[in-house]
């Protein structure tokens, strides 16, 4: 294996002509503005080619490119042709297609470049780096959302989750998205332990979103399950590319476990945490939305609470992308009326208590049509409470049948609806009683976490361990159970490309001589390396680990042009890049508990792109029983 290492990187992958301003005409933007989540066909879409920016509010001036685009290239059909406008439900990603409780939104600060922290007299926090106060702005804004029964969060309610995929329609006993009775805001946090970086990645932003998750005490699935988190990066920087003629975008959401993301999925021992990419949106102007509804001062802030209101509505619609709510181009309720000026479904102020916002649209399967206002589904006003008793850890064997009653309180003394996300296989709850039921098949420890709904739209969860032994009932084989673990047997037991497991000098090995090279190439080029390996149930620890070197020609500290992906089965467990690159070793870790019991394939897949070389090196690894 040689290293190929090209003089220089070309200065950019993918040019796009710098986009004009243009006047945006009544509805012109409606059949466009969305950005769908996949098979992206419109170049000039802020998800062409980056399909992790779900929901991204587009520019005005790219949302009327990819308008012109359309109109060229389509067959005709937009997404409110007759038949092909309606939303529908996308079947839910890890269990979850909407925010089904009460809404929970935790603004974060990200980086000491927003300058000293302060509180004005309605108690939000102040900072010196925010010239134009969007700190304080979204801070009423989301103390005001789902005050006095307004309205503008109740075209959001109608939509639902645990419904067949495809629906359309919500039925009354189904779990309708919450509505955030007293308030949305639930926390604020100015993260300034570090500067935030210039143009952060996708996975940046998301680490820090499961940072911030920690940070407010929400450490289990359950304290996620309804929570999103706003990452707010601040002025003169541009994450993944806001406010760079390749960018095209004001802002987007996603969540911890996209494969998808820039840099790479984000690991959290927190469950699925939703988060949004809130760039300094004022520093784009009118492309924002500045003054798109107020002129002068009073419009200064329209884009921030337009773009935050358009990403909030998404998430709590869609909160795992695209589990929740899209149409058959792939956009959200929001995208589907962004930057409407005039006319039906135009962007206007909306009163709430703590103040007027500029806010948009969003779409309403109700009337086919963008929507202001809309009557609370389920009556979302009532505030009620649900308590779910949590069982604590469960234990079983294979071939066994077991039978666990769940049960949950209401404080209005509505009925309740049950679901179960991680369950043993084998095993089911009763929507209707809680009780779950079966003969687990499948040995393992699994996190299980209870969710009871009302007809209210309330709903509260609870999570434990279930973990379930093997007909042996004991760990009857210990030990190490990779074959050929630091590769010093050659090419022997792995399954490797050509010239993966190398003796050569070019990189060095952890220990001995051998050891597994992937990449190095300096061209487009992927290499893999896999080994199956019997996991012996019954046993306390089942760990995964392996010293990993990566050394990188690249350059960039923002990028992550070439990647390293561990997998166990189909599930990732991490990945790594150029921008992880060090001297020496490191050893990695992972836990594999919840695959006791079975056979699973250890893989790893390196990808390299065009030029400049990036070497991923492997040596002593084991998977260690006891």
């Amino acid at each position: 294996m040689s290293h190929i290492a090209p003089a220089r990187r070309g200065t950019a992958r993918v040019s796009l002509a710098a986009l004009s301003s243009l006047a945006l005409s009544v509805g012109v933007l409606a059949a466009t503005a969305g950005t769908a989540q996949a098979n992206v066909t419109n170049p000039y879409s802020p998800a062409y080619q980056h399909s992790y920016r779900h929901g991204a509010a587009p520019t005005r001036e790219t949302a009327q490119q990819m308008h012109n685009w359309e109109t060229s290239h389509a067959s005709g059909a937009t997404p409110f042709a007759t038949g092909s406008g309606q939303l529908k439900y996308g079947g839910g990603v890890d269990g979850i297609g909407v925010t089904t409780g009460k809404p929970k939104v935790y603004l974060v600060f990200y980086g000491n470049q927003w300058g000293t922290a302060g509180t004005d007299g309605n108690g939000n926090t102040t900072l010196s780096g925010d010239s134009v106060g969007e700190a304080p702005r979204l801070q009423q804004l989301f103390k005001g959302i789902g005050t006095s029964s307004e309205q503008w969060s109740g075209v959001m309610t109608q939509y639902c989750e645990g419904i067949s995929t495809g629906a359309t329609s919500c039925p009354a006993s189904a779990a309708h998205v919450g509505y955030p009775t007293g308030g949305a805001l639930a926390g604020v946090w100015y993260d300034n332990s570090a500067a935030s970086p210039s143009s952060a990645t996708g996975h940046q932003l998301g680490v820090e979103a499961v940072k911030a998750a920690g940070h407010f005490g929400n450490t289990t699935a359950a304290s996620n399950r309804n929570a999103q988190y706003v990452v707010l990066s601040p002025h003169g920087t541009t994450p993944d590319g806001f406010n760079t003629p390749s960018g095209g975008f004001c802002a987007w959401h996603d969540w911890n476990g996209d494969t998808t993301i820039s840099g790479g999925a984000v690991s959290s021992s927190y469950g699925d945490i939703a988060f949004t990419n809130m760039p300094y949106v004022t520093d784009a102007g009118t492309s924002c939305g500045q003054n798109y509804v107020n002129s002068g001062s009073a419009g200064t802030t329209d884009g921030v609470t337009m773009v935050e209101g358009h990403e909030y509505s998404e998430t709590i619609t869609d909160q795992n992308p695209a589990g929740g709510w899209t149409d058959t181009t792939g956009y959200e309720n929001a995208d589907k009326c962004s930057w409407i000026n005039t006319g039906a479904g135009a962007s206007a102020n909306v009163s709430l208590s703590t103040g007027t916002f500029a806010m948009q649209t969003t779409w309403s399967n109700d009337v086919s049509g963008c929507q202001m206002y809309h009557s609370i589904v389920g009556g979302g006003g009532s505030g009620n409470t649900v308590t779910v008793n949590n069982p604590g850890n469960q234990t079983g064997t294979v071939g066994t049948a077991a039978s666990l009653q769940i049960t949950a309180s209401d404080s209005g003394g509505a009925a309740l609806t049950y679901s179960a996300s991680g369950l043993p296989a084998g095993l089911s709850i009763n929507s209707s009683t809680g009780l779950i039921s079966g003969t687990p098949t499948t040995a393992g420890t699994y996190n299980v976490t209870v969710t009871a709904t009302d007809t209210t739209a309330a709903s509260g969860s609870t999570s434990f361990t279930w973990t379930i032994n093997g007909t042996g009932g004991s760990c009857s084989s210990p030990g190490q159970k990779l074959g050929n673990p630091g590769f010093e047997s050659g090419n022997t037991v792995w399954s490797a490309s050509s010239g993966v497991i190398d003796n050569s000098t070019g990189e060095p090995a952890h220990s001995g001589s051998w050891k597994a090279w992937l990449d190095g190439y300096g061209s487009t080029h992927t290499d893999t390396l896999s080994q199956s390996v019997t996991l012996p149930a019954g046993c306390s620890t089942y760990t995964f680990s392996f010293w990993l070197h990566i050394d990188t020609a690249e350059t960039t500290t923002t990028t992550a042009y070439d990647k390293l992906t561990v997998q166990v089965g189909s599930t990732t467990l991490a990945t790594y890049s150029n921008l992880n690159a060090a001297s020496g070793y490191a050893q990695k870790s992972f836990s594999l508990a919840g695959y006791a019991g079975q056979t699973v394939t250890l893989k790893f897949t390196g990808t390299e792109d065009a030029s400049l070389q990036t070497s991923f090196v492997i040596d002593d690894t084991a998977v260690n029983v006891s």
